[in-house]
C-alpha cells in the first residue's frame, strides 16, 4: 500500500472511475487524475482542492506528476487579487495562464511548503493583492465560466469537481509526465492510477455528468427564413453565461442523421454585411449556405462576438485600415483553442445532431467532444465563391482567403 497520506484504495476492475467517486475523494482532500480525452493523444493531470491543499500534496505532484503546479481560480477571484493574464487577449495556449505568484511569507517560493502556502493564500478570502509577489512559482489558471460545458480544460474540470464536492471554487492542477519526460499516455495514466491508488476520470464523463441537469445555452426563437439558396429554419439561442445570442440556420431534418454537414461562422459585421473586397467574409458565409443547400441537409452556426472572441467592429476597421485582412489572433481578437467549443456543441446537441461532417479548411481535433454526445465523422473543404477576377492578382486573393481562414478558426474546427 502506498504511504501517501491522501491516497485511497479503489477497485480497478475498470479503467475509469465514476464522477461521484472522484468528487468524494476530492472532498476528503485527496487528488484524482483527470484525462482530457479517452483517446491515444491526451493529457492527464492531478487535481485537488486548493482549500484542502497540504505540503504533501504539492510534493507528490512535483515528484510524481512532474508538471507545473498550478492553481485554478475563477475570473472573479483573480480580479479580486489583481492577478492578470500572462498574455492579454490570447487563447493560443491550452490554458489561460496568469502571472505567476508567491505568497509574501515564502522564502524561496519553490519548496513544497512554500507553494502550498501560496495556494492556501490564493483561496483565503482574507488575502489581498499586496500579499503576493510577482512573478512567483505558482501559476494561476483562469477558469472559463460554464466549466467543462463551455471549455474542456483541466482548470474547468478542477473547479467543476470541487464545486460538486461543496468546497470553495479553487483547485490545484499538475499535468502528468512520464519518466522519459514526455506527456503520459492513457496507458501510463492507468498504470499511475493503479500504482498510487487514485481515481481516474475523463473530462468527457464530467461533461456527460453535468449535462444531465445543466445547460449553458437556451433556445429563444425560431422562424423560417427565405434565402437565395432556399428556405432555412433559423433558430436563435442565448448563452446563459452572458446573454450573447447566436443563430443556427438549419436545412432539412438533422436529428440523428449519420452525416450532418456543419459549418461554424464567426461574426465579422463589416465583411459579412457589406462585403468589402479586402474583408469579404461574406463569400465564405454564402459558400457555406450554398453548399448546405446543395446537400439538402445541414447546419450553419453563426456565432456572435462574445467575451472577446471574434473581431469587434473597432478591431475589424483597424485591421482593414492596416493589414488588409482580419486575423483573430491579433490584438483585437482571440482564437479559441481545441477545448473551447462547448457553446456550439450544446447548440448542435439541442438541434439533434449526433454525427457530423465539418465544412472546414483547417481540421482541428476537439477535446472530449463525445461528452456532448457528438462525433465528427469527417471534414469537407469549403470553397469560397470569390474568383481571381475580383482581385488584382492571384497572390492577393490567396492572402485574403488565408486571412479569412485564420480569422474564423475556432469552434468545432471551423475556419
Amino acid at each position: 500500500m502506498p504511504t501517501d497520506r491522501y491516497a485511497v484504495s479503489v477497485d480497478r476492475a475498470r479503467s475509469f472511475s465514476t464522477i461521484s467517486d472522484a468528487v468524494g475523494q476530492i472532498a476528503q482532500g485527496r487528488v484524482v487524475i483527470v484525462v482530457d480525452d479517452a483517446g491515444r493523444e491526451n493529457v492527464g493531470a492531478l487535481i485537488g482542492s486548493a482549500s484542502l491543499v497540504t505540503d504533501e500534496m504539492v510534493n507528490f505532484m512535483a515528484t510524481h506528476a512532474r508538471g507545473l503546479v498550478c492553481a485554478a481560480l475563477t475570473a472573479e477571484r483573480l480580479a479580486e487579487l489583481e492577478i492578470p493574464l500572462m498574455v492579454q487577449d490570447s487563447f493560443e495556449t491550452a490554458e489561460a495562464f496568469c502571472v505567476a505568484v508567491d505568497h509574501k511569507s515564502n522564502s524561496t517560493g519553490i519548496s513544497a511548503a512554500d507553494r502550498a502556502a501560496t495556494v492556501r493564500a490564493l483561496v483565503d478570502p482574507r488575502s489581498a493583492p499586496e500579499d503576493f509577489r510577482r512573478p512567483g512559482h505558482i501559476f494561476p489558471l483562469r477558469y472559463a465560466e460554464g466549466g467543462v460545458l463551455r471549455r474542456a480544460g483541466h482548470a474547468e474540470a478542477a473547479i467543476d469537481l470541487i464545486r460538486l464536492a461543496g468546497l470553495p471554487p479553487a483547485g490545484v492542477v499538475c499535468e502528468i509526465m512520464g519518466e522519459d519526460g514526455a506527456m503520459a499516455t492513457l496507458a501510463d495514466l492507468t498504470r499511475f492510477a493503479q500504482e498510487h491508488d487514485l481515481e481516474l476520470i475523463s473530462v468527457a464523463d464530467l461533461i456527460r455528468y453535468r449535462r444531465q441537469s445543466e445547460r449553458i445555452v437556451r433556445r429563444v426563437a425560431e422562424a423560417r427564413i427565405p434565402t437565395s439558396w432556399g428556405e432555412f429554419r433559423c433558430v436563435g439561442y442565448e448563452t446563459v453565461l452572458d446573454g450573447t445570442e447566436h443563430l443556427a440556420f438549419v436545412k432539412g431534418d438533422v436529428t440523428g442523421e449519420p452525416e450532418v454537414l456543419v459549418r461554424v461562422h464567426s461574426e465579422a459585421l463589416i465583411g459579412d454585411v457589406f462585403g468589402f473586397r479586402s474583408s469579404d467574409t461574406r463569400s465564405l458565409l454564402h459558400a457555406a449556405l450554398r453548399r448546405i443547400a446543395e446537400e439538402g441537409q445541414g447546419v450553419l452556426l453563426y456565432f456572435r462576438r462574445y467575451e472577446g472572441r471574434g473581431l469587434s467592429v473597432e478591431g475589424e476597421l483597424r485591421q482593414l485600415a492596416g493589414a488588409g485582412t482580419p486575423s483573430a489572433s491579433g490584438p483585437t481578437g482571440m482564437r479559441m483553442d481545441e477545448r473551447d467549443y462547448g457553446i456550439g456543441a450544446q447548440i448542435l446537441a439541442d438541434l439533434g445532431v449526433t454525427r457530423m461532417r465539418l465544412l472546414t479548411n483547417r481540421p482541428t481535433r476537439r477535446i472530449a467532444i463525445e461528452g456532448h454526445g457528438l462525433q465528427i465523422v469527417g471534414t469537407e473543404p469549403l470553397l469560397a465563391g470569390a474568383s481571381s477576377g475580383d482581385f488584382d492578382d492571384e497572390g492577393k486573393l490567396s492572402k485574403l482567403l488565408d486571412g479569412l481562414e485564420e480569422f474564423g478558426g475556432h469552434v468545432l474546427g471551423a475556419d
